[in-house]
């Protein structure tokens, strides 16, 4: 009884985010069944959103961990430092997550130095042992460890790409921009902004990711939708808060920026 009394109070405390499809459903089968996840799709789409919202929902502890150029495995699984005059040793969030029975969720991934994906590929099948070289230790994941990685395919050169031997080892799931029919309460709910004056914003929206791969090298994310309605809900004029967090956020280019500034016109007059 309390165990479900605890799961009804994950999800009363979850962070919003609006189900498009069987996402939802599929990241709880995929947990139940100790299966690693892969979250593909563009920037601001929706992805870590919705990952704390299923950690919340299934009471889970989460660890995020946002990759970088310069994250290292041991970054990931732990170090030894130096405290109080004796070097003792410190886990990782990796390693935390796979003693606790925590989500461990690498957003970006394929930002991270090479030697991360060698130490996920134990931990992303029937083994489910994380090798701690430096301590001699090997750990088995206790049961509700997950781990969930999430990547932009669309942003990524072929340097900076997942192997398909590791993706492989993933139950992938693909995330893109909502619908408009989605996109707009989601961003009257988080920004204030009344439907009406936020719709507009979402047919913008929409106008400046037809131009990815023209002009763009990305499409306005909801994550700048939302600022910018926000900003319009606090007064600021409108054309100062869609150039501010709608069209400076896209592109440095002048020209770009002016032409950008043009379809404004044609959307809001």
């Amino acid at each position: 009884m309390d165990g479900n009394l605890n799961t009804l109070e994950g999800a009363a405390n979850a962070p919003f985010y609006l189900p498009t499809g069987d996402e939802c459903e599929m990241f709880t089968a995929a947990s139940q069944n100790n299966l690693p996840v892969l979250l593909k799709g563009p920037t601001g789409c929706g992805k870590t959103r919705f990952v704390a919202h299923m950690a919340a929902k299934l009471n889970r502890k989460l660890y995020t961990v946002a990759c970088h150029d310069d994250l290292s495995a041991s970054d990931l699984i732990g170090r030894y430092l130096l405290k109080g005059g004796e070097t003792i040793w410190v886990d990782g969030p990796l390693t935390r997550a796979v003693r606790e029975g925590a989500i461990c969720y690498l957003d970006e991934v394929v930002e991270a130095r090479k030697d991360v994906t060698v130490v996920l590929h134990p931990l992303t099948d029937d083994r489910r042992i994380l090798p701690l070289d430096r301590t001699g230790e090997e750990i088995e994941a206790t049961d509700g460890f997950m781990l969930v990685a999430s990547y932009n395919p669309g942003y990524q050169n072929i340097l900076k790409t997942l192997k398909p031997s590791t993706r492989q080892r993933f139950v992938s799931m693909e995330f893109d921009f909502p619908t408009p029919a989605f996109e707009i309460p989601v961003v009257v709910r988080e920004s204030g902004l009344d439907e009406e004056r936020v719709k507009p914003l979402v047919r913008l929206a929409n106008k400046l990711r037809d131009l990815k791969g023209q002009d763009l090298e990305e499409g306005v994310s909801t994550r700048l939708v939302i600022y910018a309605a926000t900003l319009i809900a606090q007064g600021m004029p409108v054309e100062r808060a869609i150039l501010a967090a709608m069209i400076e956020p896209l592109s440095d280019d002048a020209d770009v920026k002016r032409g950008l500034l043009d379809l404004v016109t044609a959307i809001f007059g």
